[in-house]
């Protein structure tokens, strides 16, 4: 028996039975969109941090108060205990390395903007003027925080997009007065409209001089110095100069944690990747179960055509032939079923994708491969036993069935 006519006769023996086909390819179907859907997730998940962390530059140090005590990046790394707080001053210590360009200190917190009767609640982020350029980020409308001595509070205030729509709906807001706690600010500029970065919605954000921020929030602690150091080749030479700088002044104590962008990039992306290998795997047993299936359908599949098989055999068929009609059916019923699940796979992923549009929910080309090739190679492994079985038929016997 040649090639096709194996192929038509294990399609034609698919056909006769559609129920048995349906389940079996329904059963590929839902194991394969699992890998697919799981793994789209997971390399979302990895692309969306990516993004957020790339969107910061290349040349960016994040100073951190606290000392990690693993030297490592992790979860720990981004709250951890606090032996000496990180001031205004620390940050203009930082200045005097060779290798920083510039540096924006954070006061962040929580509080109420107001005006025309309007009030919401908002983030009140306090920094310098060089925090646009460090995270490069741009001002659609007035100008950005004035150049200034860090500790000088002066009241004027940045908003982001989202604030300025809704306090000042279609108004210019450049010029206008707000309250922020119980100070009066005057805008002098609008945030471009960026969105979501590193947990911080700028669009929702009120920025002002990080001296006024320390006043609002009754302290004289940072949550975070942002440095830029000058070329990414100079990022080693920078940390250490900022280590030395902050152990100076820390009474001899290394007490901050430093993070670079390459090594934040490189762990997320580590752990992610890992954990989307993880889901695919246990994506992966529904595809065993469903070979399963296969096996056992087509063992009755066998029983039920003995008179077939022995009329092939008393015709001349051999065992080998027999065999490859069988296992051709399970290749292509898995075929079948592993196209239909790429098909729900890439349907389950396309809703992702319209349900959170900020996670890039699209199957790597290594998981689409792997969920079919490993339909494919499931189905012909659990076809093997039914086929050996149909093999060893006698001819005699097997037509004697009904």
């Amino acid at each position: 028996m040649h090639t096709a006519d194996t192929l038509r006769f294990a399609t034609r023996a698919a056909a006769g039975n559609l129920l048995r086909t349906a389940l079996m390819v329904l059963a590929m179907a839902i194991g394969v969109a699992a890998v697919v859907v799981l793994t789209a997730l997971g390399d979302g998940a990895r692309r969306y941090v990516v993004g957020e962390f790339g969107a910061l530059g290349s040349n960016l140090i994040i100073v951190l108060p606290g000392r990690s005590e693993t030297g490592g990046i992790n979860p720990g790394s981004f709250v951890t205990a606090t032996p000496r707080d990180l001031t205004v001053e620390d940050a203009e210590a930082l200045l005097r390395s060779p290798w920083v360009a510039r540096i924006a200190p954070l006061s962040v917190g929580s509080g109420e903007i107001s005006t025309g009767g309007r009030l919401r609640e908002v983030t009140v982020v306090g920094t310098s003027a060089d925090f646009t350029v460090v995270r490069q980020l741009d001002v659609a409308a007035g100008s950005f925080l004035p150049r200034e001595d860090l500790r000088r509070s002066t009241n004027v205030a940045v908003i982001g997009a989202t604030i300025q729509r809704e306090l000042f709906g279609v108004e210019p807001a450049v010029g206008r007065l707000v309250r922020i706690g119980d100070r009066r600010f005057r805008v002098i500029g609008v945030m471009a409209a960026a969105g979501q970065g590193l947990g911080m919605n700028t669009d929702e954000m009120v920025i002002v001089p990080v001296g006024a921020a320390l006043a609002i929030f009754d302290t004289n602690t940072l949550f975070r110095i942002l440095v830029e150091a000058r070329d990414r080749g100079a990022l080693e030479a920078a940390k250490a100069d900022i280590a030395e700088i902050i152990r100076s002044r820390h009474a001899g104590e290394e007490d901050v944690t430093l993070l670079t962008q390459d090594a934040v990039l490189a762990t997320f992306d580590r752990i992610l990747a890992t954990l989307t290998l993880a889901v695919a795997g246990i994506a992966a047993i529904s595809l065993a179960v469903a070979g399963i299936l296969v096996m056992n359908v087509m063992l009755v599949s066998v029983t039920q055509r003995t008179a077939e098989i022995g009329l092939l055999k008393a015709l001349g068929a051999e065992p080998r032939t027999i065999r490859r009609v069988f296992l051709a059916e399970a290749a292509l019923l898995s075929l079948a079923g592993g196209l239909a699940g790429l098909a729900l796979g890439h349907g389950g992923a396309a809703l992702l994708r319209l349900a959170w549009p900020v996670l890039p929910a699209w199957p790597p080309d290594w998981a689409v491969a792997a969920g079919l090739g490993t339909a494919l190679v499931t189905g012909v492994l659990f076809g093997v036993l039914p086929a050996r079985r149909a093999a060893r038929l006698d001819p005699v016997q097997a037509l004697g069935k009904k």
